[in-house]
């Protein structure tokens, strides 16, 4: 089907059901909440120890967020790298440890990406969740792997689970989306109860973009020279996914929750726009099928049990049909990576103490058809013995982490190439600690003040893709990151008879600073395209930076408003070799400034999102040259959205404009970003 004709299709869709309904109390909802779909809770993000920010599902649908990078460009520290268009690459790096210090879970079970080494925050889609959880150093869990432990950043979206009431058995939602440059979306879920203790969870969502747009090819770094007007090729992309969910629950004391994800991608790689040239013969084909299960069972009042097991398969294949570097000029590089990995977590309270214990194995595999290192197999244990403390005054978190890997990479002429054996071994600590400085006090904004301060050690072995995919360098070192933060957090709420705020209302407001030093810091920088990438360690990197928040919600009458503001400082620059020209530079792709404006108007007539993003100067190269510049710049977004019912059917209409202003920039050098483009969907639920 033509976009066209499916946007049409949409709009009589729209015009069909909302002809004699009647709009949902919106405002009324958010106050006095009703029973939605999803019974996951996310975590305080006030109390804990390191900073925790969250976007929850009604953020989502207000500021039309689809894909997990949109949630995540949102958050304060976080700097998206964005390859452009729809079916472009998009990284995520917090506070200058890179992308893949951040891991991404699934209801707290880590996804291993098999793309260029890095997590395209893209494949993601937001259609399922109950909300996207992003926290420096850690969450805090009661119960948590060990792998979540060793990460540097945790980035976990949490899967809505279905609840039913009195006579319901099932709920069906349903949804298409169309917009600007061939984008259609249609997506289909459904919710059933099998059970008195056992239901069930089903989304697909099929997504396609031509990627054509417009934008202005400028031939001098200054943008103040000549210039013309160009049009992106060959930046087609198609994704299926199906994600599938058993929860079975026998008892308050005991759960189960098995998960199936499948996806199925095509991306067309267009490579940087350089002068007239854009390369138009590479293409990259991606799988990943998963499945995971996860068991709680409280044992006794004082001891909780959690067991994780997970299978993993993922192939990756890049091709491109007009080879410079290849007899014939066909090039066809083939990856297929195994996983297979278990956890076990116990965790025993008594009062205000908390004891936890994890143990992780993991079993990886990759095979290729590359010359040398096409089979490369890694194991890796870890164990992690944690102590929490946990009073109104005080909450402190500590844990010691243990790292061993071993690791074997041959070829199929093992005569040939001689065998490459590594191992790795660490140990890795975690201080945190949060207070409430005047808790003894009668005024109520003394009480709601809190300190926070952690100390993290993070140690990070080379993944296969950054030590054996096609690359320049292939002996890496792994990353050691060392990671301070002391911050503040406050909050005051209408319902506690300040006199100056109204009932219902609330604002809260954090600021951290922080110090980060990464040695043999594994950066990595495109070749010649999106597949193909070049691994380098830089010797030693500083990074001293500042977060800071503010939220606030009002509500007037039959109004809500929300204000959400944050702010980020970065300086981080190359402290390797005080001989070399980019001696004290700022790292590239990191800007020393960023903020994102959120705000948000809930009416009895529709909902408002807006959204501005601001990102300052980067560098493309380590050294900042004024050659190597890229410009810094605002991208701003606005959502209306409306939901009608009638009985028990609901229908949620979302328009968006995106890039309101048409601003042209660039995130990576030589990839331009899309103008002004538009989505139009429509969401149905019964």
């Amino acid at each position: 089907m033509r976009p066209r004709r499916s946007i049409v299709l949409l709009l009589a869709t729209v015009a069909m059901c909302t002809h004699g309904t009647a709009q949902t109390d919106t405002v009324t909802r958010h106050l006095l909440p009703e029973v939605g779909i999803s019974t996951s809770r996310a975590p305080s993000v006030l109390r804990s120890t390191a900073p925790s920010q969250v976007v929850d599902l009604e953020r989502m649908e207000q500021t039309g967020a689809v894909v997990l990078s949109d949630a995540v460009r949102r958050m304060a520290g976080v700097v998206l790298k964005d390859y452009g268009g729809v079916g472009g690459i998009k990284t995520v790096s917090a506070r200058g440890l890179g992308s893949q210090f951040t891991s991404l879970m699934l209801d707290g079970v880590a996804v291993n990406d098999c793309q260029n080494g890095q997590v395209d925050l893209g494949r993601y889609l937001l259609g399922n969740s109950a909300y996207v959880n992003f926290a420096n150093a850690q969450e805090e869990r009661p119960l948590q792997t060990a792998r979540a432990y060793a990460a540097g950043n945790v980035l976990n979206m949490e899967t809505a689970r279905p609840a039913f009431y009195g006579k319901e058995r099932a709920h069906v939602r349903a949804g298409l989306e169309g917009g600007s440059f061939g984008l259609w979306s249609p997506s289909l879920g459904w919710d059933q109860k099998l059970g008195r203790t056992l239901s069930a969870s089903v989304w697909g969502n099929f997504q396609h973009c031509d990627g054509d747009y417009p934008f202005t090819l400028y031939y001098d770094p200054s943008h103040t020279g000549r210039s013309s007007r160009e049009r992106r090729t060959h930046s087609q992309s198609r994704q299926g996914t199906a994600d599938a969910n058993l929860f079975f629950h026998p008892s308050s004391r005991e759960s189960l929750h098995i998960k199936g994800h499948y996806v199925q991608a095509f991306h067309a790689l267009p490579g940087p726009v350089t002068y007239y040239t854009q390369k138009a013969s590479e293409h990259s084909e991606e799988m990943l099928a998963f499945a995971q299960a996860k068991y709680n069972r409280q044992v006794s009042q004082a001891l909780q049990l959690q067991v994780v097991g997970k299978v993993q398969t993922s192939t990756d294949t890049y091709e491109d049909t007009a080879s410079l570097t290849t007899v014939g000029g066909r090039l066809r590089n083939h990856y297929a990576q195994q996983e297979v990995y278990t956890s076990v977590a116990l965790s025993w309270t008594r009062a205000a103490w908390a004891l936890s214990w994890a143990g992780d194995g993991a079993y990886n595999a990759m095979q290729s058809n590359m010359a040398t290192n096409n089979r490369v197999r890694r194991g890796t244990a870890q164990s992690v013995a944690a102590l929490r403390y946990d009073r109104p005054l005080l909450h402190l978190d500590a844990h010691l982490l243990a790292t061993a890997a071993r690791e074997t990479a041959t070829t199929a002429e093992d005569d040939a190439y001689e065998p490459l054996h590594n191992r790795y071994r660490q140990l890795s600590p975690y201080v945190g600690l949060s207070v409430r400085p005047f808790g003894h006090s009668h005024h109520r904004a003394s009480q709601n003040l809190r300190l926070r301060y952690f100390f993290k050690e993070t140690y990070r072995v080379p993944n296969f893709n950054e030590m054996y995919y096609y690359s320049i360098t292939r002996r890496l070192e792994p990353e050691k990151a060392v990671q301070h933060n002391l911050g503040l957090t406050v909050s005051w709420s209408g319902d506690e008879h300040h006199g100056w705020l109204p009932p219902q209302s609330f604002l809260s407001a954090t600021a951290d600073v922080y110090y980060n030093r990464v040695r043999n810091k594994i950066v990595a920088v495109p070749m010649y395209n999106m597949f193909l990438w070049s691994m380098m360690n830089i010797g030693k990197v500083d990074i001293v930076g500042v977060d800071a928040t503010a939220e606030v919600s009002l509500p007037f009458a039959t109004t809500l408003l929300n204000v959400a503001l944050n702010y980020t400082y970065q300086h981080a620059v190359d402290h390797s070799t005080s001989s070399e020209p980019n001696y004290g530079h700022q790292i590239p792709y990191t800007p020393r400034h960023s903020g994102n404006l959120t705000v948000t108007l809930t009416t009895r007539w529709c909902d408002v999102g807006y959204v501005a993003t601001g990102v300052g100067k980067r560098y493309c190269l380590g050294q900042n040259a004024p050659e190597y510049r890229v410009d810094g710049y605002v991208d701003q977004g606005l959502t209306l959205s409306r939901r009608f019912t009638m009985g028990k059917c609901s229908l949620l209409v979302r328009a968006q404009v995106q890039n309101l202003f048409d601003v042209q920039y660039e995130v990576v050098r030589s990839y331009p970003m899309m103008g002004r483009h538009f989505r139009l969907g429509a969401f149905f639920s019964l």
